[in-house]
């Protein structure tokens, strides 16, 4: 169990929904909207479905030879294979997030609560750019707060939150110390996983720091 008490099944649940809510949304999409800018610096929303279903479509051997290919470097071979796998089409990309929704993947060492957080981040990486005005469940986004927060996932992400208090404008939630930034919660999370925002949904002396040119 988490500090949010929510249990392994459900975390499970979460995810599902997750997937099952960003099937829905991106089948909806006009063509050109998978062409759009995602959050990812270099990647396009197609290229983001591609990596989330990345781990529903390699088998083990599969990732194994593709890491290899890339030297063992993982973030050469998501980059690599996102990319490729991009030119799948949309509903192929749709069905596998879809048919997989009760897949028990994990990232490594990220358990159950990595997998959400891998899901949710990625959906934000596309919604917000695109404004769906997507807000995602409290119950979940409270549980990704508490994971990207942890001092493995700052240094993993590398974000400069120095001098930085962020926060939320719709939860009681905040977290370091110094001038205030402030946002939507799941805007936050966005920054301290590195991404920077479209401008105008921080706000605060500092919120250029986190925001698009």
């Amino acid at each position: 169990m988490n500090s949010t008490g929510v249990t392994g099944t459900g975390i499970g649940e979460a995810i599902a929904a997750e997937r099952r809510q960003l099937a829905d949304l991106l089948a909806g999409l006009p063509p050109a909207s998978w062409d759009a800018a995602s959050l990812c610096a270099g990647w396009r929303v197609r290229e983001v479905v591609a990596h989330m279903t990345m781990p529903f479509r390699y088998s083990g051997a599969r990732f194994m030879i593709e890491m290899m290919k890339a030297r063992g470097n993982f973030n050469r071979m998501a980059d690599r294979s996102a990319r490729r796998d991009a030119a799948l089409p949309a509903e192929v990309l749709v069905a596998s997030l879809r048919d997989n929704e009760q897949t028990p993947w994990k990232p490594p060492g990220g358990g159950l609560e990595g997998a959400l957080t891998h899901d949710v981040i990625h959906g934000l990486d596309i919604t917000v750019p695109l404004g769906t005005g997507r807000n995602v469940p409290e119950q979940h986004l409270r549980i990704v707060l508490d994971a990207i927060t942890q001092p493995r996932s700052r240094k993993f992400f590398g974000a400069d939150l120095a001098g930085i208090q962020f926060r939320a404008g719709d939860l009681d939630w905040s977290f370091g110390s110094g001038t205030p930034v402030t946002g939507q919660a799941q805007h936050l999370a966005l920054a301290l996983c590195g991404r920077r925002l479209p401008a105008g949904l921080l706000s605060g002396e500092q919120s250029a720091r986190f925001s698009q040119p």
